[in-house]
């Protein structure tokens, strides 16, 4: 029995795999390389370069590897990036998401978790935000995603595929042992961006807005390490092992964060300013939206160990620091 993880070889996929790895699981990952690395794999895990959207290659797979589980990470993030094309993200993160549930249907899989967000929320009416809100997502990234958890709602209802969709917030830091981390060079998260930043890979950054609803006039975000986030990814697979119902579950901390008080945060890791120049807002982006998180802790049993934005920060950097040396060589 074996795990198919597709986009491995990305930022959160290649953390799924090291942790699914580090427990003996047997692991297949279909990734394109489009943005991942290949080096970013744990050497335990099978690569397998292709499209989650080619049917036949996916149900080969399963009958190859008697695969059981399905964690689907493979797609475009980019909010603002959505904005200007629509139709590549609605391609990307919804049409190749059907393809994919085809053939998990088709090749008898019973369990599918996926990488969901919280763009889903839209700007929420009331903070922290939680499951039961409406979505009204503003970006074609989160109706992408949106589209997506329609669709596992259904087949689950259909066709008995179980599924554990979770809507990350703002996720940031590294893997504690080094091995991998966020390593796209002109990635947008912010943390990423401000450890570059002051490193001096990049001359300033950006920060879109400072007449937003909040104490700062900055956006608001909750940030969660990766491997609080990739430890809530193993809840949900033993969660569906184990018998345990279908449904969707926010992945954040529930304290949110302002783009300034993130700087500061870098600042103080790394003994040095931010240089930032303040400019117009950026389409697609809410004010505000911290994660209500009580029941991926309920009902999944997840425990986080890193809900600490200055240990956020400073794994982040560490990373930083690391793949300029890696790069360097």
């Amino acid at each position: 029995m074996a795990v198919l993880v597709t986009g491995g070889a990305g930022y959160i996929g290649s953390h799924m795999v090291l942790a699914l790895t580090d427990a003996n699981e047997k692991v297949v990952v279909l990734d394109n390389l489009s943005t991942g690395f290949e080096w970013a794999i744990a050497p335990q895990a099978k690569l397998v370069k292709g499209d989650v959207a080619d049917e036949e290659l996916v149900g080969r797979l399963i009958k190859e590897h008697s695969v059981e589980a399905i964690v689907h990470f493979a797609g475009s993030i980019v909010v603002p990036e959505s904005v200007i094309d629509p139709l590549g993200y609605y391609n990307n993160n919804t049409v190749k998401s059907r393809a994919l549930m085809a053939a998990a249907v088709k090749g008898g899989v019973k369990n599918f978790i996926f990488s969901s967000t919280a763009a889903v929320y839209g700007n929420p009416e009331t903070m922290p935000v939680f499951e039961t809100a409406r979505p009204a997502p503003i970006s074609p990234y989160g109706t992408s995603k949106l589209m997506t958890e329609w669709m596992l709602r259904d087949s689950h209802a259909a066709y008995g595929l179980n599924y554990v969709a979770l809507r990350y917030f703002n996720v940031a830091g590294a893997d504690p042992r080094g091995r991998s981390g966020q390593s796209t060079p002109n990635a947008t998260h912010l943390i990423k961006v401000a450890c570059q930043t002051v490193l001096g890979q990049r001359a300033s950054m950006d920060v879109f807005g400072t007449d937003y609803p909040t104490p700062d006039g900055t956006c608001m975000r909750d940030y969660i390490h990766v491997s609080d986030l990739i430890a809530a990814h193993m809840d949900a697979l033993a969660h569906l092992r184990k018998g345990g119902e279908s449904g969707i579950f926010n992945c954040g901390y529930g304290k949110g964060y302002s783009v300034l008080e993130v700087i500061k945060a870098v600042e103080k890791a790394a003994g040095k300013p931010v240089y930032h120049v303040l400019v117009p807002r950026r389409a697609g982006d809410p004010a505000s939206i911290v994660a209500g998180a009580d029941r991926v802790r309920d009902i999944l049993g997840w425990q986080p160990k890193c809900a600490d934005l200055d240990l956020i920060v400073r794994s982040a950097l560490d990373w930083e620091m690391h793949l300029a040396r890696r790069n360097a060589a």
